[in-house]
């Protein structure tokens, strides 16, 4: 019988500084008690860590004054207000996002380029982006470079290459984003890509409402419609990393033509496109067209109210395939999904009934994203912060002994 070797004591240390410092990012400043209580070490190990985060330049620490209690109260660690920071970038159709984020996800700065609704070839997104980074550094006030870039895109990426596969809505395929940004970007700068769904559901798991929860969905709707979907705990990504794509699951086959060139698949049918078909309103979907039609569906125009009634009732039905498929907890409705919510959720929530078995439609909720339309944004951030939050040694370059 083999035995694994035992753990060296900077490893252990490296291990618990990740622990503290990732305390910290989901939950914000916290006290060295609850830190010691919540790693189940003594006071003085756990001085010695937040020291070294300090020394690092991660954590900064405030020594409480006044106060009723009795003895000194405990010292209060949170993120360096001018500690590392990543940049995350949110690609939709319409627009290019990117943002300086802390630790802790607060965005320190923010840029939004709109693009039109022509889709952009990814070398101009790419120029976009090396334009936006260098105008949120200097908002933000750092004279350093990120750690990081992660990068949410609307479409399928190769989870061992990042190569986006396809992006319909952009109409991408085979598009080396890493490296065309690369080329534009400060040198070994650490760029990661992934789908917009799959990091929404990263943000709200890691540090949002569906943090703790083991099963479930995050249903982001733009003018394309994926799922990122967790399960046991942990991202069901398939084979390659395409896992979600139920925008493309063709429910009609002489239904309405979609992006990717088959008909009838599940976004002709709630995506924003489908809104403004339904209303009758012209093409192709911009953000002031759904706009429009939902402020015209509050103000009861009848046009506008059959359009979101017909997609909310379409949305409860795809909802209620995924309940039978996966048997998730929580289902969080992202992206225009959320306004649609709001106006139609009696109609929703009637077709998830109506379509669902019994028993996991009993105990799945709906609910709309702690971090509204930035949770892809924010997960961008996570996806970017992923190798400082798992070693803060090896990305500071810097080794406390």
């Amino acid at each position: 019988m083999s035995l694994s070797p035992a753990a060296r004591p900077d490893a252990i240390r490296r291990h618990n500084l990740a622990l503290v410092l990732d305390h910290i990012h989901r939950d914000g400043a916290l006290t060295r008690a609850q830190l010691t209580q919540r790693l189940a070490v003594s006071r003085s190990t756990m001085g010695a860590l937040v020291g070294d985060l300090i020394e690092l330049g991660l954590v900064a620490e405030i020594v409480p004054v006044g106060g009723s209690g009795v003895g000194r109260p405990s010292h209060v660690v949170g993120p360096h207000a001018a500690g590392p920071y990543v940049v995350a970038v949110d690609v939709d159709v319409t627009q290019v996002i990117t943002a300086a984020v802390g630790i802790g996800g607060d965005v320190l700065a923010r840029s939004v380029k709109h693009t039109g609704s022509v889709a952009t070839p990814p070398e101009e997104v790419a120029e976009i982006v090396a334009d936006s980074l260098r105008e949120v550094r200097t908002t933000s006030g750092r004279d350093v470079a990120p750690v990081g870039i992660g990068v949410s895109v609307p479409g399928t990426v190769d989870r061992h290459t990042g190569q986006v596969a396809v992006a319909p809505n952009l109409e991408w395929h085979d598009v080396a984003l890493g490296r065309i940004l690369a080329d534009r970007l400060p040198a070994r700068l650490r760029i990661t890509v992934a789908n917009d769904a799959d990091l929404a559901a990263l943000a709200e798991h890691r540090r949002g409402a569906a943090r703790g929860i083991d099963e479930f969905v995050f249903l982001l709707g733009r003018i394309g419609v994926g799922a990122g979907i967790i399960t046991n705990g942990r991202p069901l990504r398939g084979i390659d990393g395409y896992a979600g794509e139920i925008g493309h699951n063709v429910v009609d086959a002489k239904g309405p033509a979609c992006h990717c060139g088959k008909h009838g698949c599940v976004e002709t049918y709630i995506g924003e496109g489908a809104l403004l078909r339904l209303a009758g309103r012209p093409q192709p979907p911009t953000d002031e067209a759904t706009a429009a039609v939902f402020a015209d569906a509050r103000g009861n125009d009848r046009e506008a109210l059959a359009a979101v009634r017909g997609v909310a009732e379409a949305l409860g039905r795809a909802i209620a395939t995924l309940v039978n498929t996966i048997n998730p907890q929580r289902v969080m409705l992202g992206g225009y999904l959320s306004e649609l919510f709001d106006i139609a959720r009696h109609e929703i929530e009637y077709a998830l009934r109506e379509y669902a078995l019994d028993a996991p439609g009993q105990h799945v909720q709906l609910m709309k994203p702690t971090f509204g339309d930035d949770s892809a944004l924010l997960g961008a951030a996570e996806l970017a912060f992923a190798e400082l939050l798992a070693d803060p040694l090896s990305v500071a370059g810097v080794r406390v002994v």
